[in-house]
C-alpha cells in the first residue's frame, strides 16, 4: 500500500541533490538512523506498532546508504508533479489497497510503498512529523465499521493492531489541540482534545493520556471563555457555551475570590484579572445575572461588579428601581470598604441629594472631592461638580466595561427628563424586608485570628476594587478621565432638572454641602417681582423625592425637610396634640383614684398593728437565696471562653427575635449591640414596626470558638457555625422563608462588666 512518507523525512534528512555526494553524508546518515531508532514511541504502544516502526527506519537506511538504490530512489522522488498524479492513479496491479484511504493521498506529495502489516508504523511516524491532521485521515477511516480489514487481520493482530491506532489517533488530536492552542483556535482545540478523550473514553483504554487531555481542556477552559463570548450577540449558543463553562470554573473556585482549585492554574490574582478582562465581553444584562448570584456566596468583589452592572444597567435603560438594588449592595459593602463615591451617584440618581452630601463627606477620595469642589466653585453646594464627575464616572469607568454600552451616551439631562424615572422617583418606595438581609455580604478582615476553626485565606477585595476604579479609561489618581465628548461644561446647571437647579438660601446649608432641595426657603416662594412663581410650569423631575417644591405633598419617607406648604408638620402636630392629651387624662385618673381612697378610708375600721412590721412578700423570698451566675456575670472581669460567647450569642439571638418580631421590641436591642451593629439594627427594627413585616426565627450554635485580644482585655474575637431558619410575614402573611449556615466571626466588646456584641462578618 501507498502512505504519504518519503525516506529523508523518515530519517530526518534534507533532501539530497541527486549525483552529488554531500562530505560526511554517510555518517549524517548513521547518526541519523541511530537517533530515530533510540527515540522510542510511548510506553503504550504495542511492540508490533514499535517494530513495525523500527522496520520503516531501517528500510529508509538500506535504501539511502546504497549509492545504486538511492540514485534510484531519488530519480522516482525528484519526478514531475505529472509522473506521480499519474502513477497513483494506476491500479496498482499487484498492490494492496489502503481502502477509502487512498483518497487522501496527495498526487504531489511523495508516497513509498509499504506492506500493509506496516500501516501501524508509518502512522507512529507521521505522528512522531507533526502531521498530525494527515494521521487523522489516514487512520479514521480504519476505525469505521464499515471498513472490515482491521478485523480480517489484514494490518496485524486486530486486538493490538486496532489500539495502537486508537492511541496514536488520540496522541494526534492531543498535539493538534495543543497546536491550535498555541495558534490561538481555542475552541477549535479544544474540539480536538474532546475528540481524542471521546475516543478513548469510548473504547476504555489509556487513562493516562485522558489525564493529559482533561488537564489540557481545564487549563484551555479560561482562553475558550473569552473566545466564546466575544462572539457577536447573534451566536447565542455558542456564547451560552462561554457562560457555561464561567459557571463551572466558578464553582469549583468557589466564587469569583474563591480559593478553591479549577485546575485552571490562576491564581486568586490571575483570576481577579481574567474576570476583569471578560467583563467587556458581557452585557449589561449578563453582568447582572451573573455577579448578582455571586454575591449571594457571599463575595465582597462580586457585590462591587454587580454594583457596576446595575448601575450601568438602571441609567442607561432608565430603570431607577435597578440603581436602588445597587444602593442596597453598597450598604452592605459600606462596613468594610469606601464605596461612598458610588454611594453618592446612587443618591444622586435616585434624586436623594441629603443623601448624597452625607456620603461625601464620608469619602476618602480626597482626588475627587477636589475635583468636585472645583467644578462648583461658583455654587452655594457641591451640586454641580457632583453631577459633572457622576456623568464622567459613567461614560468613562462603567459604560467601557459592557458590550453593549461602550459606545453609549451618558447623560444626566436625558436620564432625568424620562418619564418613567420621573414616575418611579416620584413614588420611591421604602426599603423593605427582602431588600435588606442582616447577614451582611461582606469580607472577613484582612488578618483573621485564628480560634481553633479553619481559616480562610485572606481575601483581596479592596485592591480589586481599587483595580477596577483605576483600569478604567480614567485617570489613576480618582478623578475621571478625560473624555473628548466630556468638557467641563458638559454638565452645567443649565442642562439639568429645574428642581436639581434650584438653591436654597445660603443660610440653610454650610459651605460645600449639597442641600436637599426640599427644604423651604424664602426666596423661592415668591419671584423677584412679588408673584408667586408657577411650580406647574417645573417639569416631572423637580418633583422626585428630596427634590420636590414646596407645594409638593410630602414623601411617605420622614426624612429632613419634609414639611408641610406652610413649614410646619402636620404629623408631628397630631403626636403633639395627642400626648399632651394624654398626659392630661392621665393626671385627671390619678386625681380620681386617690380621692376615691381617702373616702373609702373614712369608712374602714378595725385593729392595726403597731410598731415596725416585717416587709414580706409572696413572690420574693423572706431569705436570701444564693443563685447560680449566668456565663455573662461570668465574663463579667475575667476571660471569655465558649460557654460565656454562647450565653452571649444566645441572648443575642433571643433580643433578635424579638426586635424583629411581631412585638418590634425595640428596646432590648441596648442590652446586647453596640455601634455601629446597634444604629444599624434600630433603624431596621423601627422599618419592620412602620412598615408591618416581621420576622419568626430559629437559631442553633453548632460550634465556637473564642480568641482573646492579646492588647485589650475586654476584646474578643468568636467564631460560631450558626443555623438559621426565619420566615418572613407581610401584613400578617407569611411571604418568604429561608435557611442559612453560616460561619460567623463576632467582635465582642466587654463594657460595663456586660459583653455586648459591636459587629460581625460572615467568613466563606
Amino acid at each position: 500500500m501507498l502512505v504519504p512518507l518519503d525516506y529523508y523525512r523518515i530519517l530526518g534528512l534534507p533532501i539530497q541533490v541527486p549525483g552529488v555526494e554531500t562530505p560526511g553524508y554517510a555518517e549524517q546518515l548513521k547518526q541519523a538512523h541511530r537517533d530515530r531508532k533510540e527515540q522510542l514511541p510511548r510506553r503504550e504502544y504495542s511492540e508490533v506498532a514499535t517494530s513495525a516502526r523500527r522496520q520503516l527506519i531501517d528500510e529508509a537506511y538500506t535504501v539511502l546508504s546504497d549509492p545504486e538504490e538511492r540514485q534510484k530512489y531519488d530519480a522516482s522522488f525528484l519526478a514531475k508533479a505529472s509522473e506521480l498524479e499519474s502513477a497513483s492513479t494506476d491500479s496498482h496491479s499487484g498492490r494492496g489497497s489502503l481502502d477509502s484511504t487512498d483518497s487522501y493521498l496527495d498526487p504531489h506529495t511523495p508516497n513509498i510503498d509499504i506492506p500493509s502489516e506496516g500501516f501501524i508504523g508509518s502512522l507512529l511516524i507521521l505522528q512522531e512529523l507533526g502531521e498530525y491532521e494527515l494521521v487523522l485521515k489516514l487512520g479514521l477511516p480504519i476505525l469505521s465499521g464499515s471498513n472490515s480489514s482491521l478485523k480480517n487481520g489484514r494490518f496485524g493482530d486486530p486486538k493490538l493492531v486496532e489500539a495502537d491506532i486508537i492511541l496514536t489517533l488520540a496522541l494526534a488530536c492531543l498535539e493538534l489541540g495543543r497546536e491550535q492552542w498555541q495558534g490561538g483556535k481555542y475552541e477549535n482545540a479544544a474540539i480536538s482534545l474532546e475528540n481524542g478523550q471521546e475516543m478513548l473514553l469510548r473504547e476504555g483504554l489509556f487513562p493516562a493520556v485522558r489525564g493529559e487531555m482533561q488537564a489540557d481542556l481545564y487549563k484551555l477552559r479560561p482562553y475558550r471563555i473569552l473566545e466564546l463570548l466575544a462572539l457577536p450577540e447573534t451566536r447565542g449558543k455558542e456564547r451560552q457555551r462561554g457562560l457555561q463553562l464561567l459557571q463551572d470554573m466558578l464553582q469549583e473556585r468557589g466564587g469569583i475570590d474563591g480559593t478553591g482549585d479549577d485546575r485552571s492554574g490562576l491564581s486568586v490574582d490571575d483570576f481577579l484579572r481574567f474576570i476583569q478582562q471578560l467583563r467587556s465581553h458581557l452585557t449589561a444584562a449578563e453582568q447582572q445575572e451573573l455577579f448578582e448570584a455571586e454575591a449571594r456566596r457571599p463575595s465582597a468583589v462580586a457585590t462591587y461588579l454587580a454594583v457596576y452592572a446595575l448601575v450601568a444597567r438602571g441609567f442607561a435603560s432608565r430603570q431607577p428601581a435597578l440603581i436602588r438594588r445597587a444602593q442596597m449592595l453598597l450598604t452592605h459593602l459600606g462596613r468594610r470598604q469606601d464605596v461612598h463615591l458610588e454611594q453618592s451617584v446612587c443618591s444622586l440618581l435616585l434624586g436623594q441629594t441629603e443623601d448624597a452630601a452625607q456620603s461625601l463627606e464620608l469619602t476618602q477620595e480626597q482626588a475627587t472631592l477636589t475635583f468636585i469642589r472645583e467644578n462648583s466653585r461658583n455654587s452655594p453646594d457641591l451640586l454641580p461638580g457632583l453631577c459633572l464627575y457622576a456623568e464622567r464616572w459613567l461614560q468613562s469607568e462603567v459604560f467601557p466595561h459592557f458590550r453593549d454600552l461602550a459606545t453609549a451616551q451618558a447623560s444626566l439631562k436625558d436620564y432625568f427628563a424620562d418619564e418613567q424615572v420621573q414616575a418611579y422617583l416620584e413614588a420611591l418606595p421604602e426599603t423593605t424586608a427582602d431588600e435588606v438581609n442582616e447577614w451582611m455580604v461582606v469580607p472577613p478582615p484582612p488578618n483573621p485570628v485564628t480560634i481553633g476553626l479553619p481559616q480562610p485565606t485572606p481575601r483581596r477585595d479592596s485592591a480589586f476594587m481599587t483595580t477596577l476604579r483605576l483600569e478604567s479609561n480614567g485617570s489613576s489618581n480618582g478623578t475621571p478621565g478625560k473624555n473628548p465628548s466630556l468638557s467641563s461644561s458638559a454638565v452645567s446647571l443649565a442642562t439639568l432638572p429645574t428642581a436639581i437647579r434650584t438653591s436654597s438660601s445660603p443660610d440653610t446649608a454650610g459651605p460645600g454641602r449639597i442641600r436637599d432641595r426640599s427644604r423651604p426657603s424664602e426666596d423661592r416662594s415668591a419671584s423677584g417681582n412679588g408673584k408667586r412663581d408657577d411650580r406647574s410650569k417645573l417639569p416631572v423631575a423637580a418633583r422626585v423625592r428630596g427634590l420636590e417644591p414646596i407645594e409638593t405633598p410630602p414623601s411617605r419617607r420622614s426624612g429632613v425637610g419634609r414639611t408641610g406648604a406652610k413649614g410646619k408638620n402636620p404629623k408631628l402636630e397630631r403626636w403633639i396634640l395627642l400626648g399632651v392629651g394624654g398626659l392630661l387624662g392621665l393626671l385627671l385618673l390619678w386625681l380620681l383614684i386617690n380621692s376615691l381612697r381617702w373616702v373609702a378610708g373614712l369608712f374602714q375600721g378595725g385593729p392595726s398593728l403597731r410598731g415596725e412590721q416585717l416587709s414580706i412578700q409572696l413572690d420574693q423570698s423572706a431569705i436570701p437565696i444564693a443563685t447560680q451566675p449566668t456565663p455573662e456575670e461570668l465574663g463579667a472581669t475575667g476571660p471569655i471562653n465558649e460557654a460565656i460567647a454562647q450565653g452571649v450569642l444566645q441572648k443575642w439571638f433571643t433580643i433578635k427575635s424579638a426586635a424583629l418580631g411581631s412585638t418590634h421590641q425595640v428596646e432590648q436591642l441596648p442590652e446586647i449591640l453596640m455601634d455601629p451593629a446597634l444604629s444599624l439594627w434600630q433603624r431596621r427594627a423601627e422599618a419592620a414596626r412602620q412598615e408591618n413585616w416581621y420576622w419568626e426565627y430559629d437559631h442553633t450554635i453548632q460550634e465556637t470558638g473564642v480568641e482573646m485580644s492579646p492588647t485589650d482585655p475586654n476584646r474578643a474575637t468568636v467564631e460560631a457555625q450558626v443555623s438559621e431558619t426565619a420566615r418572613l410575614f407581610e401584613n400578617g402573611q407569611l411571604s418568604n422563608t429561608r435557611e442559612d449556615n453560616l460561619r460567623v466571626q463576632y467582635q465582642f466588646v466587654r463594657e460595663a462588666g456586660q459583653w455586648r456584641i459591636r459587629d460581625w462578618v460572615i467568613l466563606p
